[in-house]
């Protein structure tokens, strides 16, 4: 292929800070070429935000720059190491199929990991092929979309090209690879992996380049590395309790799946809850329900408390004084979880100020909602435009007499009921990327080669809080014919 200077170029703005870590944090790679890459689906309005020419990364060149055949000028393609407790149980692992080519700057000086996602073998691959095929591809775009647009912080889909070569799992599958763009893929899993394989000095380099990356405030605390352990807890907190106003489960909630900038990364075996129902697992590895959708908060502790472990050495010289220490950082996450989440129901239910009897409000409904099966997305959008008449609670006599209580509770409120709508909208989505939506439009992609499904979903899932026509149509809870949803690894 016969490459001119502009094609080259593309916008391209790399640094690579992360290879100037200690050699144990990564292997260096070279690309892992594909026969035939094709793009298709390009993410235009993240692509302006990176900087980039989208002419050029949407051409035959650009095709072949997001499969890995071509490396941007200033790129270094590398494999990052890391460990993690996965279901409980302490590894080592890496980028097994993923090639962190470098470190986009953007023309606002923010910096972006740029990850392609099922470019080949690394060391890391335990066996593995390294590939990827294009359903969960497909699917991860689709979700971290979505997650975007929904206002959760969390890594970002580019673009997703076919490579003109088979994927062998179950079943012979068409491969692809995802460009995933985050503010880094440092996870509790690195600092696990520079805990156990490298140095005290080692570890303070990570620690230092995170806070330096990531928490640049900190550097002024008395004590740093606590402040960094105490402003992750505190992005954590923030990101799980978004997790839980908009019914999201992430399904492998392992250490080396918490990213240390609060983003939400890896869409494996994630899903969206229909009916309320806190036991809810879409996993099908997820047997016991580790990872269930009202275990999520205690999970997250659970990986914090692992991430203030590693930490144990920088926060203090007396090992017992540096477990005090952690101990109080990690104590803290309930209570902060605890505010976000409650600050973000009374959103959801219209209030706009504080009563020391709105969480029992808030638990009775959703208790109410588990007993009838009741659509958790649906239900608060039905209330928002004042008609209850349209969930299955309605006509109960325990919605009835609760519905009569927030209805006194809005009353007590200096506010216009106009102004907790407009709270409302802003709080309830019209809708969610339905489990069966999104399975419609891989199938249709995957199977028909028409992309147009996963575009309108795409779409629609954009602007969630838009609540037009188009989404209203795309809100309907899925038939009981297609219970029960399961969701697999190895995305």
């Amino acid at each position: 292929m016969t490459i001119n200077r502009n094609e080259s170029k593309a916008g391209w703005n790399f640094d690579n800070s992360y290879a100037q870590l200690p050699e144990l944090a990564f292997s260096k790679l070279g690309p892992n070429e594909v026969s035939a890459p094709e793009l298709i689906i390009f993410n235009d309005e993240l692509a302006k935000k990176l900087g980039l020419d989208l002419e050029v990364l949407q051409s035959e060149h650009g095709a072949a720059t997001l499969a890995g055949n071509v490396i941007p000028e200033g790129a270094l393609p590398l494999a990052q190491a890391y460990a993690g407790h996965q279901f409980g149980h302490f590894t080592n692992l890496g980028d097994g199929r993923a090639m962190l080519i470098g470190e986009q700057i953007t023309p606002e000086g923010e910096r972006f990991d740029i990850q392609l996602k099922g470019s080949g073998p690394t060391p890391y691959s335990r066996r593995g092929d390294g590939l990827a095929a294009l359903g969960p591809m497909l699917r991860e775009y689709i979700i971290s979309e979505a997650m975007h647009g929904l206002g959760i912080p969390t890594t970002r889909s580019l673009a997703v090209v076919t490579t003109g070569e088979h994927v062998y799992r179950e079943t012979v599958l068409p491969g692809a690879i995802l460009t995933r763009v985050a503010a880094s893929h440092l996870r509790v899993g690195t600092f696990q992996y520079f805990a156990k394989a490298g140095s005290v000095e080692n570890l303070q380099t990570l620690a230092d380049y995170t806070i330096q990356r990531h928490y640049p405030a900190v550097t002024a605390a008395d004590n740093c590395y606590l402040a960094l352990l105490q402003e992750v807890i505190k992005r954590q907190a923030s990101l799980i309790a978004k997790w839980q106003l908009v019914g999201f489960i992430h399904g492998v909630m392992n250490t080396d799946n918490m990213a240390i900038s609060g983003e939400t990364i890896d869409y494996g075996p994630c899903a969206f809850m229909d009916e309320y129902d806190s036991a809810t697992v879409f996993s099908s590895i997820d047997r016991h329900g580790r990872y269930a959708y009202g275990n999520q908060p205690q999970i997250a502790a659970w990986n914090l408390a692992r991430f203030a472990e590693t930490l144990l050495p920088l926060l203090h010289e007396d090992e017992e004084q540096a477990v005090k220490l952690a101990e109080g950082a990690i104590a803290q996450f309930a209570e902060l979880f605890h505010q976000h989440w409650l600050a973000g129901m009374r959103s959801k239910l219209g209030l706009m100020n504080v009563e020391e009897q709105d969480e029992t409000l808030i638990v009775a409904l959703l208790t109410i909602m588990e007993k009838y099966e009741a659509d958790y997305t649906n239900t608060f959008r039905a209330f928002t435009f004042g008609k209850p008449e349209e969930t299955v609670l309605f006509g109960t006599s325990e919605f009835t007499e609760w519905y009569e209580q927030w209805q006194e509770r809005l009353g007590r409120q200096q506010g216009s009921i106009a102004d907790s709508v407009a709270l409302m909208r802003s709080s309830n989505p019209a809708l969610i990327p339905r489990n069966h939506l999104v399975e419609e439009a891989l199938e249709a992609a995957v199977k028909l080669g028409d992309y147009s499904v996963m575009e309108r979903l795409i779409n629609v899932l954009s602007n969630p809080y838009e609540h037009s026509t188009e989404q209203a149509e795309c809100s309907a809870k899925p038939n009981r014919s297609e219970y029960p949803y399961q969701t697999y690894c190895g995305t």
